[in-house]
């Protein structure tokens, strides 16, 4: 049986045993969220020995070369030494700037890192408060903002929405991995007619994009699309109607869980040159997804971002 050590602390473990599952399993903390090599909150850093790696495409070669694996997707088939991630040491510093509700369940959280970080609308980063970790998507953009803003759904109580509820202006907090994820803007696409279709805080991200996209002069149709579950889920209504009042080629619709079937049998493509890009919960993205295929838009014109629920 392979030994697993972690500081000064060893254990054997069965050959082939998950390594996340092994070092939670045993008292070592070790956060995650999806399980399936999409968050990157569960990074260790192998010191000696190396698991078995299932995904080795989703780090850069510097981090292989580093030692740093994903633990949800190795195994561990020899003896093996690892660093476990330390939001202390190994994490970015930043500060709480702001703490506003949008609505009775979004916490808006804007954050200022002690040096600036290089990212793009759509990205998402992993946010440490205290030693519980989760991957949130950007909300706000680089050019424009000073801050980074995250959209917390605090529906459900969890960890890291817990946490964050006892923030206050000042707190400091550590970022974890910048990720690249799969929305993005590509000023390419300038004359393109474009969909952003999202539910709940699946609009943070794709409301970045968006903004992008209109910091670009986009020329082609803009058509936003946020499916909530009740009315008072539309938490950014009053900025996208202030941008859609600027912009004639913006267009924006608000739709609940119970207009969703109705509303989804509406959904028409007037050009198949239309890019989609859908975020929200699995089930909402694939019922986007699977209405938008049925409407003639070619797979590859499609883009999407699952939010696992785990708060």
């Amino acid at each position: 049986m392979p030994e697993l050590r972690v500081g000064e602390r060893q254990w054997l473990v069965a050959a082939g045993s998950n390594l996340l599952d092994a070092l939670n399993q045993n008292g070592v903390a070790v956060p995650y969220s999806c399980r399936a090599g999409s968050c990157h909150a569960c990074l260790v850093q192998c010191v000696q020995g190396l698991p078995a790696d299932s995904r080795p495409d989703a780090l850069s070669a510097e981090q292989r070369d580093q030692g740093w694996r994903l633990a949800c997707q190795c195994q561990v088939i020899e003896d093996l030494q690892v660093h476990t991630f330390d939001p202390v040491t190994d994490g970015r510093p930043a500060t709480v700037e702001a703490l506003d509700w949008l609505g009775d369940s979004v916490l808006r959280l804007r954050l200022i890192p002690q040096r600036p970080l290089r990212y793009s609308a759509g990205q998402h980063l992993v946010l440490w408060a205290g030693h519980v970790a989760r991957p949130y998507s950007l909300a706000s953009l680089p050019e424009e903002d000073r801050f980074l803003e995250f959209h917390l759904d605090c529906r459900q109580p969890g960890e890291f929405s817990d946490a964050a509820r006892r923030l206050q202006i000042g707190d400091p907090i550590r970022l974890g991995e910048l990720r690249g994820g799969a929305l993005h803007y590509d000023p390419d696409w300038h004359d393109r007619p474009l969909w952003l279709l999202a539910a709940g805080t699946g609009l943070g991200p794709l409301f970045g994009v968006l903004r992008e996209a209109l910091r670009h002069d986009h020329r082609g149709a803009i058509r936003v699309i946020h499916l909530a579950h009740d009315a008072d889920g539309h938490y950014l209504a009053k900025p996208l109607e202030a941008l859609a009042a600027q912009r004639q080629n913006l267009s924006v619709e608000r739709w609940t869980a119970a207009e969703l079937p109705g509303a989804l049998a509406q959904l028409r493509l007037v050009s198949r040159q239309t890019l989609a890009l859908v975020c929200g919960s699995t089930a909402s993205v694939d019922a986007f997804a699977k209405r938008l295929f049925l409407a003639g838009l070619p797979r590859n014109q499609l883009l999407a971002d699952v939010f696992l629920s785990r708060g």
